[in-house]
């Protein structure tokens, strides 16, 4: 927990120096963009303005993971890095969208661009997105929030790199169409980096089951474990992609209570080490509520007993949870 503490720290540490650098870029590639008249610098500026904001919303984020559970967020605030992860990629595909607009303009009227200031101007913004995102990189690793930033800069620096193509070609050709046309490329790159952050935002919203967690090979290594009978009531989610978390019912050989507690410790020891699920809300029954299946139907009178009643923990004599 402290450790996890600490690189939430170190992150943030890394997150408002990126925020400082990138102001800085912000305000040069915007007066570079009007200088030169380049489409093409002036949408690498915005999407700089959309590093800032990704980079402050991820900062946000990470101090409000920090808090504690209430009695009113009793998983604390885990989520808020998935929200800003996804208000992040929504931003970025509503850039990428205006630079759309303003290339297809351009290309039917290409302006005159004053290449070696735009090439002057992008050069210096490749160097400040690559020392932000070589800050990140290890920090992205362990956190959706910080990824969504990261693959901001990320974008960036390859939008830089565009730009820095596009400023040789129109001084070796003269041709200004080719800024437009470069536009076009960055904005596809932005698109890109916003896809797969929202999908796994989306996911770990509706509380899908981690990626790696096939449900009926884990309900087999349940089934395995000596004292188990059969699983039933299963739901595996994630609050985080990186915190995932179980809830099952567990039908187990008929004993006393105090002779379950190591069917129960097998079981979160597998889950631990075999699937990353350190999370559980384990309840030990001796008959099924549910014989019908493995997952179960979240509907008034779904178990014959009472509404979506689970009568292991009234009628058994071997119920246990973990959290």
């Amino acid at each position: 927990m402290h450790q996890h503490r600490r690189a939430h720290v170190a992150a943030g540490a890394r997150l408002t120096l990126g925020i400082i650098i990138s102001s800085v870029i912000f305000v040069a590639e915007v007066a570079g963009g009007l200088i030169s008249n380049s489409l093409a610098l002036l949408s690498d500026a915005g999407h700089v303005f959309a590093d800032i904001v990704a980079l402050s919303l991820s900062a946000y984020a990470l101090r409000q993971a920090q808090k504690p559970p209430s009695h009113r967020m009793t998983f604390g605030y885990h989520r808020v890095g998935v929200v800003v992860a996804i208000i992040n990629s929504v931003l970025i595909f509503g850039i990428a969208g205006f630079i759309f607009f303003e290339a297809a303009r351009r290309l039917q009227a290409p302006p005159e661009v004053d290449s070696p200031v735009m090439l002057g101007v992008a050069a210096l913004g490749l160097a400040a997105n690559l020392i932000v995102a070589f800050w990140l990189r290890e920090a992205q690793k362990e956190s959706l929030n910080v990824r969504s930033a990261f693959w901001h800069v990320l974008g960036d620096a390859l939008a830089s790199v565009g730009v820095i193509i596009g400023a040789i070609a129109i001084m070796l050709t003269g041709y200004s169409i080719i800024d437009a046309a470069v536009s076009a490329i960055i904005g596809l790159i932005i698109a890109a980096s916003a896809w797969g952050i929202l999908a796994e935002g989306v996911k770990v919203i509706l509380e899908s089951a981690p990626a790696h967690v096939k449900l009926d090979d884990l309900a087999g290594d349940l089934r395995r474990i000596g004292g188990v009978q059969d699983v039933h009531d299963l739901h595996v989610w994630s609050l985080t992609p990186q915190l995932h978390a179980l809830s099952c019912h567990i039908v187990i050989d008929d004993r006393l209570t105090s002779e379950t507690a190591h069917v129960r410790a097998e079981v979160e020891t597998m889950l631990a080490e075999r699937y990353e699920i350190t999370h559980t809300t384990l309840q030990l029954e001796c008959q099924s509520c549910a014989p019908g299946g493995l997952l179960c139907t979240l509907e008034p009178g779904a178990c014959p007993f009472t509404p979506h009643s689970h009568p292991g923990r009234e009628s058994s004599p071997a119920a246990g949870q973990n959290s």
